[in-house]
């Protein structure tokens, strides 16, 4: 290093800590994606068993939800049901509209 200059220096001490960071993002993200199919797998396979045994999943409390129809507040409804639910947005929305579909509103 000697004869460098203090910017060269810099410049690649940037660069590696660039290629490191890159580096542990992709490490970062296959961790994230094997196990997201990992959660997929175990998720499936306890629907399985709970529709093998006949065992319902209970319905969330739908008094805020219905409330919050009620007020003409459709999207605050549907977080709400995500947030009790974990939920998808689409099964969200569609559980939401059934059940404004059942109470009229």
């Amino acid at each position: 290093m000697a004869g460098m200059d203090a910017m060269t220096v810099v410049a690649l001490g940037l660069g590696t800590a660039g290629l490191l960071m890159l580096t542990l993002s992709g490490v970062l993200s296959r961790r994230t994606s094997d196990t997201n199919a990992r959660l997929a797998v175990i998720e499936r396979q306890l629907r399985l068993v709970m529709d093998h045994l006949g065992v319902a999943e209970p319905e969330p409390e739908t008094t805020d939800i219905v409330a919050h129809l009620a007020n003409g507040r459709k999207i605050e409804a549907i977080k709400t049901y995500r947030e009790r639910t974990g939920a998808g947005l689409k099964e969200a929305k569609d559980a939401v509209e059934e059940i404004a579909r059942h109470r009229g509103l």
